[in-house]
């Protein structure tokens, strides 16, 4: 299959910027995803929609099905797992106007700044203790992604971070956060893996727990950057 012409390469009338966000049940996550979605487009002069993969509409594959302009589509999704690997990438296939997909947003040092600024909010001192808490995958390679997460935040925080997960691969919160621990959620918005992350970490006695990554002016950066390099593919129409 011969790529597309990249949609970077055209005009803001015809290009179309489509993030793609999880997606929440009880909506607590749709703010972000739209806030970093129209700060995006804004700094790129594009037309932007955020979507969403499910649980919440506009659903991805809705959104490109009407699509009448080329498209480049940005995840908003931390790390390898099953939404990375396929569902957005079948989504992007079907689509009947040329797409392009970008990488997924994490691993990244913008993401490591943003928790970084969430763990001094939240009133972590210098040389705290850590946990990263993700939501997990049962994809093997989100295990690698999450690892070189923790080890860019680490750098920033100068001492090793611990990572937790709480579903699929990994250990649990109640395994890994020790008292007196702070603990920053690898999560880009609020909803269910929000509130129990606070939950496991301050039953296990952490002190500190951080706000999720969020629509910081770091992620703005990053997602804007996912959209103007490389794509991970382009393919024409289906």
């Amino acid at each position: 299959m011969t790529p597309a012409r990249h949609p970077r390469h055209l005009s803001p009338q015809q290009a179309h910027l489509v993030t793609v966000a999880h997606g929440t049940r009880d909506g607590s996550g749709s703010p972000v995803a739209e806030e970093l979605t129209a700060a995006v487009g804004a700094r790129l002069g594009l037309r932007a929609t955020a979507s969403y993969v499910e649980l919440a509409a506009p659903l991805l594959e809705d959104v490109l099905a009407a699509a009448t302009h080329p498209v480049v589509v940005v995840p908003l999704l931390l790390s390898s797992g099953l939404h990375v690997d396929s569902d957005v990438p079948e989504a992007v296939a079907a689509a009947p106007v040329p797409a392009a997909l970008a990488a997924a947003l994490g691993p990244s040092p913008l993401l490591a700044d943003a928790m970084c600024d969430r763990l001094v909010a939240a009133g972590a001192r210098p040389g705290q203790p850590v946990t990263m808490v993700a939501a997990g995958s049962r994809r093997p390679g989100s295990s690698t992604d999450l690892a070189a997460a923790a080890r860019m935040l680490g750098v920033l925080r100068g001492a090793p971070v611990r990572v937790a997960t709480l579903s699929g691969l990994g250990e649990r919160p109640e395994d890994v956060v020790r008292p007196g621990d702070a603990v920053v959620p690898y999560l880009l918005a609020p909803g269910f893996f929000a509130r129990r992350c606070a939950e496991l970490a301050r039953a296990a006695g952490a002190t500190v727990v951080a706000d999720v990554i969020g629509a910081h002016p770091a992620v703005v950066e990053l997602v804007a950057h996912r959209a103007r390099v490389v794509p991970r593919s382009a393919v024409p129409a289906a």
